[in-house]
């Protein structure tokens, strides 16, 4: 059975478990879709809504695309849950393969070389998309309901721990890397997502929190 398919307490007993996948990079991917989901709830709640109708039709046009785009992402974010822990598994083949002659032996490191570059490469693209969907975020706090301004906020929060969570995976995968220039380019490339991540999360949410300060006398 696919991850995505488990009830939440069935994925959360096998997450509580004994087995190393899924693990962080699953978990990852789920917070940023969960993240999402809550930014287009949003939306939702917007459409129809007398101060989104009175909004101009450009900015309901751009509203209406960011939220269809976020769409795309979520259901990315969703087949991503599964493909991490599925590159964790062909890893965990590729080292069990037998080394008993030259010829396994090459055949095992290629192997392992493949699995490795896989295991990058997912949680890489989690982190990517992930921050693809915070950079569109903060128009949707904006001109949404603001009566859900503190589930976006969760959103937003959610997704960010998706973007670093998918990071960590990377940097942990490129230890077993041997190419240096892949690993120096992933590096340079995880860092900037990185920045780019806590820079939006930072200004949506210190935006939330001044829009829920009490107001004074």
């Amino acid at each position: 059975m696919k991850l995505v398919e488990m009830t939440v307490e069935d994925f959360s007993k096998s997450v509580d478990s004994n087995s190393p996948a899924p693990g962080g990079g699953s978990v990852s991917a789920l917070a940023s879709n969960i993240g999402v989901s809550l930014a287009r709830m949003m939306a939702n709640l917007s459409f129809g809504k007398k101060k989104y109708e009175a909004l101009e039709e450009c900015v309901r046009i751009e509203f209406t695309d960011k939220f269809n785009k976020l769409g795309d992402i979520r259901e990315e974010l969703l087949t991503l849950v599964d493909k991490d822990t599925e590159s964790f598994d062909e890893y965990m083949r590729a080292i069990k393969m037998p080394k008993d002659t030259e010829e396994e032996i090459e055949a095992r490191k290629a192997a392992i070389k493949c699995a490795t570059g896989y295991s990058i490469e997912i949680p890489f693209k989690t982190a990517s998309v992930s921050v693809e969907a915070l950079e569109m975020i903060g128009y949707i706090a904006k001109y949404g309901n603001q009566n859900a301004i503190t589930d976006i906020g969760v959103g937003t929060l959610l997704i960010y721990s998706g973007v670093e969570g998918a990071i960590l995976n990377v940097k942990v995968n490129l230890l077993g890397l041997d190419d240096e220039n892949m690993v120096s380019e992933y590096t340079s490339k995880c860092n900037e997502l990185l920045e780019r991540a806590n820079e939006i999360k930072e200004d949506i949410i210190s935006n939330i929190h001044s829009k829920l300060e009490p107001i004074k006398a």
